[in-house]
């Protein structure tokens, strides 16, 4: 199954829940192709503050940027770079010793990403929207990607923009998936994404990060069910609670068999023959197309900001 043909909403969706005016969020996910193409006519002007191969290389992020950062850490090792660790900000190990650490932070803030580089003498990179901030007075260089910023709490854009800088940084050709998710951004999304009680993302090697961030996405903006595992981990138990009206949607290639023992459940396999990343697109605009339907904003998440500040505990 496609994430690429047309679905025709019912009307009532279409008339009572759209805003007449597209939400910052949709607005900013479909500059996405946009602003790739941006990141990749930087790419010569920055490539000397990033990893050089034979590095032994932390990613570290919160959130949305921890998961960019796990899948550019599989890709980076199956590129033959090096040895790339990734991890949350708040969980590096001091017993590992790194030669660079690549920092991403949308908002250049982040309480957890300044404070681990506070304490390092490891040289560093921060990947930001917002020059200057609090994280780039401890890193040894920054990335700005300001016209990849966003208004909206719920990050689309920024993470992937970076990502695609730095899969292009690895050497890889990021052409078709520019052209892949410009065509999945001229459809609307699938009944299977839209009416699910309940969606599995599953992914393999770069493109587990990509399955967390579409999980993370859809709950973000939905308040929904989703969760998100290795393909073959799914069959290790997880795969029991699928079943008629939930979703199992794979990004990148899937294991022989495993379409069909989730359809054996009575739950619907998505498996779309594109980039994790152009897939990630689609999902983005299936979780607005759900918050709308439901009566929410997604472009304000409950109980989220658009940057997590943590003050020191009182005492």
């Amino acid at each position: 199954m496609s994430l690429l043909p047309v679905v025709v909403l019912p009307e009532d969706l279409v008339t009572t829940h759209r805003p007449a005016t597209p939400t910052a969020t949709e607005q900013e996910l479909r500059s996405q192709p946009e602003t790739w193409r941006q990141a990749l006519s930087l790419l010569e002007g920055v490539a000397e503050q990033l990893p050089r191969p034979g590095e032994r290389v932390l990613a570290v992020g919160c959130g949305t940027s921890w998961f960019m950062a796990m899948a550019y850490a599989k890709l980076r090792e199956a590129a033959g770079q090096g040895v790339t660790d990734a991890l949350t900000a708040t969980e590096v190990s001091p017993s590992r010793e790194y030669d660079r650490i690549v920092a991403l932070s949308r908002s250049g803030t982040t309480t957890e990403v300044r404070e681990l580089l506070a304490a390092t003498e490891t040289p560093s990179v921060l990947i930001t929207a917002v020059a200057g901030g609090p994280i780039a007075q401890h890193a040894s260089s920054e990335i700005v990607l300001d016209f990849a910023d966003e208004t909206s709490v719920v990050q689309t854009r920024f993470a992937t923009t970076a990502l695609m800088l730095l899969r292009a940084a690895l050497g890889e050709d990021v052409s078709s998936v520019i052209t892949e998710a410009e065509q999945v951004l001229a459809v609307e999304p699938e009944a299977a994404l839209l009416d699910a009680e309940q969606i599995s993302f599953l992914g393999t090697g770069w493109s587990k990060g990509i399955a967390d961030e579409a999980a993370l996405k859809m709950r973000e903006a939905t308040q929904g069910w989703t969760e998100s595992y290795y393909a073959m981990e799914y069959r290790h138990g997880p795969v029991a609670i699928a079943e008629p009206g939930r979703t199992v949607l794979v990004l990148g290639q899937a294991p022989d068999g495993l379409a069909q023992q989730v359809a054996e459940t009575g739950a619907t396999w998505v498996d779309a023959e594109l980039d994790p990343v152009s897939q990630l697109v689609g999902v983005h605009l299936a979780a607005v197309r759900r918050a709308e339907s439901r009566g929410l904003n997604p472009d304000t998440p409950r109980h989220l900001t658009r940057a997590v500040h943590l003050e020191p505990a009182s005492r």
